[in-house]
């Protein structure tokens, strides 16, 4: 109530959210995802710089791509390794694994039609059609368009923070089949201690046991990645690989 009272445009935001939650979910009843897509849809139109890293020219958008890229290439990325984007928005991580990796091995997957937009204008103004990426809309997180063992690779960042549970369990049920063997899936989350919630049906607040355990119900070895913590970024890591019992 402070916050609303010293910052009015603050306050005209939370009203908008609320008012557009309830007229999205009476729309989209019990499908997140048509939810979530038009959140965004609205988001974008709105010139919310919170949407998808929309403002590619703001330092955060440079400086968070930088540091995601760079963790996974202190953690085992290679330039000949084959990368699965999840939530690519309009590449603001993108772009970077883009001219790092070689030719043809970057996808780039969103439930947003805009922002994969955003995305293929990204590759044309940046120069980076030659290191011909793959950009794909998508409706679920079956994996559907990737053969076995197609990435070395996967990456969501800020995608679990706004997934209910059975979209993410539908992740791990299917991440497996996609990643080598010897590859991994890192996501980020909204870390709490406390009770897991969620704001509106944008925001979701996860335990990590919680999301850890979700992935063992799969197969699949998930641990909590300490270093990224110490990088004091806004969300938590984990780090799933296929389990290695037989």
């Amino acid at each position: 109530m402070a916050r609303a009272i010293r910052e009015p445009a603050y306050a005209r935001r939370q009203i908008h959210r609320v008012s557009r939650d309830v007229r999205l979910r009476l729309r989209h009843r019990g499908d997140h995802v048509g939810y979530y897509r038009a959140v965004m849809q609205d988001a974008i139109a709105r010139g919310e710089t919170t949407a998808v890293a929309v403002d590619r020219s703001s330092d955060m958008w440079r400086k968070r791509g930088r540091r995601q890229l760079n963790f996974l290439v202190a953690n085992g990325l290679l330039p000949q390794h084959r990368i699965l984007d999840i939530g690519c928005g309009n590449l603001r991580a993108g772009r970077r694994f883009i001219s790092y990796l070689e030719p043809g091995n970057y996808w780039g997957i969103d439930i947003s039609p805009d922002s994969i937009a955003g995305a293929q204008e990204v590759v044309r103004d940046e120069g980076l059609a030659g290191k011909q990426p793959h950009l794909l809309v998508v409706s679920d997180l079956t994996f559907d368009f990737a053969d076995d063992e197609s990435f070395d690779v996967v990456h969501a960042n800020s995608v679990f923070s706004h997934s209910p549970m059975p979209v993410i369990d539908e992740c791990f049920a299917h991440i497996g089949r996609i990643l080598t063997p010897a590859g991994f899936f890192d996501f980020t989350f909204n870390r709490t201690a406390g009770r897991e919630r969620s704001t509106l049906g944008e925001d979701f607040y996860y335990r990590p046991e919680t999301l850890i355990d979700a992935a063992q119900t799969h197969g699949l070895h998930a641990q909590f990645l300490d270093d990224w913590e110490a990088l004091q970024p806004v969300q938590s890591k984990i780090r799933v690989r296929r389990s290695t019992r037989s």
